[in-house]
């Protein structure tokens, strides 16, 4: 079957045209930044396409660059696309040095044919090189499926950009202009489409995971000071205390409750009392080190896990967050707040989270009982006093 490389070239970019189109649709108004940028990407690549199309028949030196400067545009879209999902950001300087010298040299060299498909071509498969190379080290948890299909469809496109480079500049006779039915150019056209129809899968597929990802988040978080919900937090709890127990390292759980906040509601209104919760919270946040565990384990009761934390450490965080509370209360709410706690220490002994779990919230009802505003150390069941 003979393949002509125009009737292949206006596929690619009818379906270009179909994808920018079809894609807001079905992924709607309400998406994150790295889709919105995929999307965009897809947009440039098909303005690149329909450019380049029209550069046959119309101002050739201007449409032809203009093709260039979208499709570079594409591959940088795709490149932030990729850095929304995966958190890495290596080598943008240089994609968007190569994103912009790509459709200068070409403007500046027009006039000598080797030079200007040499230097577009290989420049447009640098953007594509360091794009492929940014789908392998992903600093967030990710599909492996979707970022090796990604990769694999974007180096394979760039070594033929990179055959098609090497074909016009050292032998042009081969490659007169870009509807030569050459090999290498017949594989080019016929990998953009292949490349535009995985690409697509793949922005679908990246898309999905990360609403389910957002969707995990939203029911493991609560929603009114953004900390881990009881479900969320004892998930992650979990592991801490298995971990704890593995390498025999110290561990402490802190039950913490507001003092008199049915008062606060009652005499401020809710609205206040919201206030004071997400302050609370804020002020928890700020107070532990990296590795602690906090959440909201319902109403105005709170937990924390001290990760590798003795009895004298917990003591010393109680004391740090009273302060800052105190402080930041009158402050901003206008009257004191303070809070009752109970603090249980990982012994031997302790077999499951919710045994722990369950001696810290007996000391923080002790804490309670006698009278509120202090800190009830649990000590296997029998409670006593620490402040």
């Amino acid at each position: 079957m003979q393949l002509d490389i125009l009737t292949l070239l206006v596929m690619t970019a009818v379906n270009l045209v179909l994808v920018s189109v079809a894609l807001p649709v079905i992924m709607g108004r309400r998406i994150s930044g790295a889709a919105r940028c995929a999307q965009l990407s897809l947009q440039a690549q098909m303005l690149g396409w329909v450019a380049a199309l029209a550069s046959s028949y119309w101002w050739e030196p201007a449409l032809s660059t203009v093709s260039i400067a979208f499709i570079g545009l594409s591959h940088w879209l795709m490149f932030r696309a990729m850095g929304g999902w995966l958190g890495t950001r290596n080598g943008e300087r240089w994609l968007l040095g190569l994103m912009v010298l790509a459709p200068l040299g070409y403007a500046l060299g027009f006039g000598y044919y080797p030079f200007r498909v040499g230097w577009s071509n290989l420049c447009l498969a640098g953007t594509l090189l360091i794009l492929a190379y940014a789908t392998l080290f992903p600093l967030r948890k990710v599909s492996r499926a979707w970022r090796w299909m990604l990769c694999a469809c974007i180096a394979s496109m760039a070594l033929l950009n990179i055959g098609r480079g090497v074909l016009g500049a050292f032998f042009t006779q081969l490659y007169p202009n870009y509807l030569t039915p050459h090999p290498i150019n017949l594989a080019a056209s016929l990998g953009a489409n292949m490349a535009l129809m995985l690409t697509t899968v793949v922005v679908l597929v990246a898309w999905r995971e990360e609403a389910e990802g957002r969707l995990r988040t939203l029911a493991m978080t609560d929603g009114l000071t953004g900390l881990l919900n009881r479900r969320g937090w004892t998930e992650r709890a979990e592991s801490m205390f298995a971990n704890a127990q593995r390498y025999q390292q110290p561990l402490a759980m802190m039950m913490l409750d507001l003092d008199h906040f049915k008062r606060v509601n009652d005499t401020h209104g809710h609205e206040v009392g919201d206030k004071a919760l997400k302050l609370f919270a804020r002020l928890l946040r700020a107070s532990r080190r990296t590795g602690d565990l906090v959440g909201r384990l319902g109403g105005e009761e709170f937990c924390i896990v001290l990760a590798n934390t003795h009895r004298s450490a917990s003591v010393g965080f109680d004391h740090r967050l009273r302060s800052v509370l105190r402080e930041a209360a009158e402050k901003e709410l206008g009257f004191a707040m303070d809070f009752s706690a109970g603090v249980a220490v990982l012994k031997d002994g302790d077999a499951t989270l919710a045994g722990l779990l369950a001696r810290a919230d007996a000391a923080l009802y002790e804490a309670k009982n006698a009278g509120r505003g202090r800190l009830i150390q649990s000590d296997g069941g029998v409670g006593h006093t620490v402040i």
